[in-house]
């Protein structure tokens, strides 16, 4: 049976709430990612995970972005990586980022990246650490180059593709995915070992455990460029706070969605931007509490 995901649902499944601590107890996070042509994605998932709540920020990207990030994104460590000559990040690059995998509660891979993204996310994922991972964009083909490194992480990875995303990654026709997204998702689920979010105009979870949700979708208007980016940020973000790979992509999902309903009712349901969702969800999870 799948849950649908409501305040209701998800106010019975509290979110790990941090004590007097500060800012070590909410976890770390790191987004790698980026690209010359695609600046902006990590800036959109940095940013998303802080307003969920993760307590510090570290942001890998190429070195033409790095200098500019920092003034986008005060609160993040900013890493510059070498970038090839199509202005992408190297593979090579990325092994000086391991060692700081391992102070890490979550990690997000992939926001900006094109074919490189899956080289990046093998070289991560390969580190030794207790940190959860979230695959989206260019690092979603990793999940099948690496499934021993998946099957090492014990369920501790969140998928986040889109239905051609998903059809890249087990090879099965768009369309057919199209039909059954809950399928899709549970078909990757298990093969994988993580959690899959199949996202669409309704957004499908599964677990490798059998279970599943579904979340109707928070409008047309998210369908929109860098919003995958947002979603992405919200999952890690929750992750280094502490939430399991489930329940983080459950209220990332959620989040995510419905802050689009509250954008649509004050700007239209068309036309708001991916970088004023994040803005939206303090507010959302203080109503969850």
């Amino acid at each position: 049976m799948t849950d649908e995901i409501t305040a209701d649902l998800l106010r019975q499944w509290p979110l790990p709430q941090p004590g007097d601590g500060g800012k070590e107890e909410r976890g770390q996070v790191l987004v790698v990612g980026g690209h010359a042509e695609i600046p902006g994605a990590v800036v959109l998932a940095a940013t998303a995970a802080l307003r969920a709540g993760a307590g510090k920020l570290q942001v890998a990207t190429v070195e033409q972005i790095a200098a500019h990030l920092s003034l986008s994104v005060p609160e993040a460590r900013a890493f510059a990586l070498k970038a090839s000559n199509d202005g992408a990040i190297t593979a090579k690059s990325v092994k000086a980022l391991v060692q700081h995998v391992a102070r890490c509660k979550a990690v997000l891979v992939g926001p900006g990246t094109m074919d490189e993204g899956e080289a990046i996310a093998l070289e991560l994922l390969a580190a030794e650490s207790d940190a959860a991972f979230v695959l989206d964009a260019g690092a979603l083909p990793a999940a099948e180059s690496g499934r021993e490194f998946l099957a090492a992480l014990d369920g501790r990875v969140v998928l986040t593709p889109h239905a051609g995303e998903m059809s890249q990654l087990t090879g099965r026709p768009k369309e057919e995915i199209e039909a059954d997204p809950l399928g899709a998702a549970q078909r990757a689920a298990k093969r994988y070992g993580a959690v899959a979010v199949m996202k669409g105009a309704a957004t499908h979870i599964a677990a490798p455990d059998g279970q599943t949700w579904r979340y109707p979708g928070g409008g047309v208007g998210l369908g929109a460029s860098g919003s995958g980016d947002v979603l992405g940020g919200l999952i890690a973000g929750l992750l280094a706070r502490g939430a399991g790979p489930a329940q983080a992509a459950a209220f990332g999902v959620y989040l995510h969605g419905e802050a689009g309903k509250v954008l649509a009712r004050k700007i239209g349901p068309l036309g708001f931007l991916a970088r004023e969702i994040s803005a939206e969800v303090p507010g959302l999870m203080g109503e969850l509490a």
